[in-house]
């Protein structure tokens, strides 16, 4: 038998044979979240549009107040989206507030906080007049033409404000990728059923689909196929037809009587790339194409499938998607000792605190068996324990991996 392919080995093969998405789609900006633009986004016109005050104040000549306690006529007044007409001539003021265009011939804004009312229409400077100050000159944001986000830009809130600054109804963005996830067993039964002796509701799918969204992609759910060999090939079949990217399988994938996902696979034409991690949980993570589309066969059991939806899963939609990888990984230090490690790569479910120096603390659980997904629902990450890692003492700093991101 082969030896179990390391944990870096699988990951890096798998993202190797990723194929990112070139289909486009356009899209009202209030749904391109979290999404990539295809094409650069060019500003459609200068912002600010017009030298505009960044202060409520005064808009007047610096030449007319050289020094504090210059006094000054105010003629009129200019606010957002309602600018003052004339122009600021020798001796004169424009009562301004923020937004407003500059009027013509002022040069700088007095701030309200330092100019004096006085009677009959007039201030008098309380502070040194600057020119320029206070003033947002015309583009000082971005002008027209230019290319303020590109291409290959993932969205977030900032960039969906600037685009809508720069005038833009509409995105054009690669289409997310498309996921099927086929969950296989007689055992089976769906959340919300009354399961007979021997049966247990299925769980895995609702885990991975949250997990494949959380990566931007579209879940179809091919249901719960029972342990026959022409129902999971038709099942098969569909996610081919539908032209999804990733093909997911949950349990079925070793070579037991009983185990008929990966035969059913091959007899659809699958290509087998690797099979069986050294890995704890997850070992029987298996990896394959049919055509253009990836095959990841998760284990069946839940916290062995979640475990390497986040290794595996998470990080191939995100290359598939164009989208940067999440750094979920940092260093902590043991609350606990930790046993020698054999040859396989370790995950261990852990609590997270922080000490009184602010520094990360993760404690295993008491209990590791992965059949325990309420431990798992219970941890805020994983510590990382390589191949052969020796025995490691309290203290000991470790990586980990962050299950939230």
């Amino acid at each position: 038998m082969k030896p179990l392919l390391p944990v870096d080995e699988a990951i890096a093969r798998l993202l190797d044979a990723a194929v990112t998405v070139t289909d486009t789609e356009t899209l009202p900006l209030a749904e391109c979240d979290g999404r990539v633009l295809s094409v650069d986004l060019i500003a459609s016109l200068t912002q600010p549009p017009f030298d505009a005050s960044a202060m409520d104040g005064y808009a007047l000549r610096s030449a007319d107040a050289p020094a504090i306690g210059s006094v000054l006529t105010v003629i009129g007044q200019a606010a957002a989206g309602h600018a003052f007409a004339g122009m600021v001539g020798e001796g004169q003021a424009v009562r301004i507030f923020t937004g407003a265009p500059v009027p013509q011939g002022a040069d700088t804004i007095l701030i309200q906080e330092d100019a004096e009312v006085l009677e009959g229409g007039k201030i008098r400077t309380a502070f040194d007049v600057t020119a320029g100050r206070h003033i947002r000159p015309r583009g000082q944001d971005f002008t027209e033409g230019e290319a303020a986000l590109k291409v290959g830009r993932e969205l977030g809130f900032t960039d969906l404000t600037l685009a809508a600054a720069m005038n833009h109804a509409a995105l054009t963005v690669y289409r997310r990728p498309r996921i099927a996830i086929l969950a296989t067993g007689d055992e089976l039964l769906p959340p919300g059923s009354a399961p007979q002796p021997a049966q247990i509701i299925a769980s895995n799918t609702f885990g991975v689909a949250a997990l494949a969204r959380q990566a931007g992609a579209e879940v179809l759910d091919l249901g719960i196929i029972a342990d026959d060999d022409r129902l999971i090939r038709a099942a098969i079949g569909k996610a081919v037809a539908a032209k999804v990217d990733v093909l997911v399988t949950l349990g079925g994938a070793s070579v037991g009587d009983h185990d008929l996902v990966q035969a059913a696979l091959k007899a659809e034409g699958m290509q087998l790339d690797f099979w069986r991690i050294a890995m704890r949980p997850g070992k029987p993570l298996m990896v394959g194409s049919i055509g253009a589309m990836q095959v990841l066969g998760l284990p069946g059991n839940p916290v062995a499938s979640l475990v390497c939806g986040l290794l595996f899963l998470e990080p191939l939609l995100r290359s598939i998607a164009r989208r940067a990888p999440l750094q979920r990984t940092t260093t902590a230090r043991t609350a606990t000792p930790l046993k020698a490690n054999d040859h396989r790569q370790d995950y261990l479910r852990a609590r997270f605190s922080t000490d009184e120096n602010g520094l990360l603390v993760a404690e295993a659980h008491a209990k590791q068996d992965s059949s325990m997904m309420k431990i798992l629902a219970h941890s805020d990450g994983l510590i990382v324990r390589p191949p052969n890692a020796p025995a490691a003492a309290a203290g000991a700093e470790c990586p980990v991996i962050r299950l939230r991101s």
